[in-house]
């Protein structure tokens, strides 16, 4: 059967032999009522009556050269790429950073509490002179009886320390304070199985004896099995409360920074250089204040490592200011709490 296709002039339906190619001079010379007796198809030089059977042979103007431009395409063959090798690599990641922080937790309680090696006394054998320290330290928590003190009330007197010692104890503390509603608020808080009230509670005590595992837990791939935990009063308190925990911290850090410079500056505890001496010799003989400076390095990882993992529940103005911030200690956990956004989802991810 015969299939026409577009040309460039109009002529008849070709002969009856297929595939024969007629003349453009034939063509002119054909009458336009023989043209157009049969349905005319148009034609640039020659008509092909009918579809080869094979392949449709290429028609050219008549004298016109051809020129055919070879296209060349440089492009490769797309590469499909999948998220398997990403979380792959991701997974081998968290198992060498988990690795280091089981590794980084053993040496924390054998090296602070068991071994003599480091300065002071490991906990079996601590003496009484650094139990009573310790006690007078905790009843000046946050400066409170020394104010009261101060102001006239004195229901109970505040124990008279070096101002230093105090300063650094407040100090650590206040801190660790803060990292209630930031632990309470992270994303991946449910990989931890165990109670967040104990763990942070405990952690207020032994400081980074109960963070460590916590920041190796966390890393364990989430269970899709598992639903958001429901929040406990104590989470929910200091949630919604974020804020206020934020600034009673951080008055609590720049007051314990404050009275180690000038505390008791009546009570014989020298100037700035003496006082600086003082922490020195304190670091090097006391246990609880050289393992606080072990406490103020993982809290100096830590900070900016939870408040990263968890930007998205700060309020989007203010992503940028706290993204930088978390980066300066003490100062970026108090921004972190002061942005977040009370409406954000807090699940795991």
């Amino acid at each position: 059967m015969a299939v026409p296709f577009p040309c460039a002039t109009l002529c008849p339906p070709p002969p009856n032999h297929p595939g024969e190619l007629i003349p453009l001079k034939l063509v002119r010379k054909m009458s336009i009522a023989q043209a157009t007796s049969t349905p005319a198809v148009l034609c640039t030089s020659y008509c092909i009556q009918s579809r080869p059977s094979v392949r449709r042979p290429i028609i050219l103007r008549q004298n016109v050269p051809c020129k055919i431009n070879t296209i060349i395409c440089h492009a490769g063959r797309r590469k499909f790429t999948t998220n398997i090798g990403v979380s792959s690599d991701q997974n081998s990641t968290n198992k060498v950073i988990q690795t280091a922080l089981w590794i980084a937790e053993g040496i924390y309680v054998v090296w602070l509490f068991l071994l003599p090696y480091a300065p002071g006394d490991p906990v079996w054998a601590i003496s009484s002179q650094t139990l009573n320290s310790l006690l007078s330290l905790s009843l000046n928590f946050f400066f409170i009886l020394p104010f009261s003190n101060s102001v006239g009330i004195h229901l109970l007197e505040a124990p008279v320390l070096h101002p230093v010692s105090e300063g650094l104890f407040n100090f650590v503390i206040g801190w660790t304070f803060m990292f209630a509603p930031m632990l309470f608020t992270d994303c991946k808080r449910d990989r931890y199985k165990w109670s967040l009230d104990i763990l942070w509670g405990a952690q207020m005590f032994l400081t980074n004896t109960f963070l460590i595992p916590y920041m190796a837990i966390r890393l364990n791939e989430a269970d899709k099995d598992d639903t958001p935990t429901k929040p406990s009063p104590l989470a929910t308190v200091m949630t919604n409360g974020a804020s206020i925990c934020g600034l009673i911290g951080g008055v609590v850090c720049l007051i314990s920074v404050l009275w180690a410079l000038f505390g008791r500056i009546d009570g014989g505890f020298g100037n700035i250089s003496d006082r600086w001496e003082f922490l020195l010799s304190y670091l090097g003989s006391e246990r609880l204040a050289y393992a606080f400076i072990w406490d103020i390095g993982f809290y100096i990882v830590f900070q900016p490592w939870l408040i990263g993992d968890n930007l998205h529940i700060v309020e989007k103005s203010k992503v940028v200011i706290v993204n930088y911030l978390r980066f300066v200690p003490v100062i970026g956990l108090v921004a972190y709490l002061f942005c977040l956004n009370p409406n954000s989802p807090r699940d795991q991810n």
